[in-house]
C-alpha cells in the first residue's frame, strides 16, 4: 500500500479536503487499515492501481468501498511517496511487477532504480513520507 489519504471533510458527497498522512488514526490503527487493504486486494486477485475506503471512528474502521481505478484525489498520494501513479498504473497493466517499477523501488529504499532484484512490498519497510500533503477542491453551488 502506499500511505493513505483522510477525506472526512466533505459536501454534498463531494471530497472538500484531502489530506496525507492521516493523523486521526494512531499508527498502530492505521496499520491495520493498509494491512486490512491489502488483504482484500490479494483475496479478489486485484492487482492495480485503487483506493480502498474506510470510515473510522473511535480507533474503529468499517470497510466501505474499493475503488478499481485512479481517483482525482491521487495527487495527495503521489506527492507523499513520489510516485508517479498514472505511470505505475500503465507498468503494472502492461504486466511489469511493482519490484521493477522505478518509482516503487525508490519509496522502498532501494538505490537501484532500475533493478531486477525482488523484495518484500511491506509496509513497515517503506520509506515513510517526508512531507504532508493538503489538498482542496474549490467547488461552486447555485444556491436555491
Amino acid at each position: 500500500t502506499l500511505n493513505g489519504r483522510d477525506c472526512s471533510i466533505q459536501r454534498r458527497h463531494q471530497k472538500i479536503i484531502e489530506e496525507g498522512p492521516p493523523v486521526v488514526a494512531d499508527p498502530d490503527t492505521f496499520a491495520r487499515m493498509e494491512e486490512a487493504a491489502a488483504s482484500l486486494a490479494k483475496a479478489v486477485g486485484y492487482v492495480g492501481v485503487g483506493t480502498v475506503e474506510y470510515l473510522y471512528r473511535d480507533g474503529e474502521f468499517f470497510f466501505l468501498e474499493m475503488n478499481p481505478r485512479l481517483q482525482v484525489e491521487h495527487t495527495v498520494t503521489e506527492l507523499l511517496n513520489d510516485v508517479n501513479l498514472p505511470v505505475a498504473m500503465l507498468l503494472v497493466g502492461m504486466d511489469i511487477p511493482l519490484h521493477r517499477i522505478p518509482d516503487i523501488r525508490s519509496l522502498w529504499g532501494k538505490q537501484d532504480r532500475h533493478g531486477q532484484d525482488t523484495f518484500p512490498l511491506s509496509t513497515h519497510l517503506r520509506t515513510p513520507p517526508k512531507i504532508h500533503v493538503i489538498a482542496a477542491r474549490i467547488t461552486a453551488y447555485t444556491l436555491n
